[in-house]
């Protein structure tokens, strides 16, 4: 049971469960406590096998909005700032097993836009705004950069990251730094669709899809078909590719999808 007083939320329900950044004072901004949290409800959820999917949520209007920066002036006097902490955080969102859902009901900014960029699928209010806004306050969005650099073309990142002006949640989708922009009275059943496709999926390929979307580009095409058709043929021998298509030639659920009463 989540204690009354976390900063992470933690639920689970049909398969899926809802990480929730709950720390509306400082508008959900990545502090050492919050981070250690959200790190602590990833390593739960990657361990129980109930759970297929994860969603990262927020309360308050806003969905995170970057570094606490309270904490990183009080941390001057020592020689040291928390930052570094987010490489572990985008790290566990990035590496996990099971699929990530970034839910973005409201602005985020700076580091709150790595995190987004670290989950596989994030669907935003079309309303909502972003901005990476480090070189304003005199740093750069160094961390983020793992994780954001990858969906961007280098035009869009050199804007955004020079400007550090704010876009919307359409030119958020039109550069690809989320899934998709909707209405934010159909952010909810947008969430729910994907929820729904993706917890059909068999865990063992949903971990094994990820890791192929991880891969680098291949440096000998024919090496690289010989490999994959190798591990093709290694999951369409698996007892989850057995039951898979088994369960299509019947016309029935597969094993994964009955046990959550789909």
């Amino acid at each position: 049971m989540t204690s009354p007083d976390a900063l992470v939320r933690v639920a689970t329900a049909h398969g899926v469960t809802t990480l929730t950044l709950d720390s509306p004072h400082n508008r959900n901004a990545l502090s050492t406590p919050l981070m250690t949290e959200l790190l602590a409800g990833l390593a739960a959820a990657v361990a129980d096998d109930a759970v297929r999917v994860i969603v990262l949520d927020h309360t308050g209007p806003v969905f995170c909005s970057g570094a606490d920066l309270k904490e990183t002036a009080a941390a001057y006097a020592s020689g040291t700032v928390p930052a570094g902490m987010l490489g572990d955080v985008l790290a566990a969102v990035r590496e996990c097993p099971k699929p990530v859902l970034a839910r973005v009901a409201g602005p985020a900014r700076a580091g709150g836009l790595g995190l987004i960029a670290a989950a596989d699928l994030a669907v935003c209010a079309a309303e909502a705004t972003f901005a990476f806004t480090e070189v304003r306050i005199g740093v750069i969005p160094a961390v983020i950069s793992a994780t954001v650099l990858p969906h961007l073309t280098t035009r869009a990142a050199a804007e955004l990251y020079l400007t550090g002006d704010t876009f919307d949640g359409r030119r958020a989708a039109e550069i690809g730094l989320v899934t998709a922009a909707v209405p934010t009275e159909e952010l909810d059943a947008a969430v729910r669709r994907y929820c729904d496709s993706l917890v059909r999926g068999a865990p063992a390929a949903l971990a094994g899809a990820k890791r192929l979307l991880r891969r680098p580009p291949a440096v000998d095409l024919r090496a690289e078909l010989a490999e994959l058709a190798e591990l093709s043929t290694a999951y369409f021998l698996s007892a989850d590719g057995v039951e898979g298509v088994t369960a299509f030639r019947e016309k029935r659920a597969p094993r994964w999808v009955a046990e959550l009463g789909r």
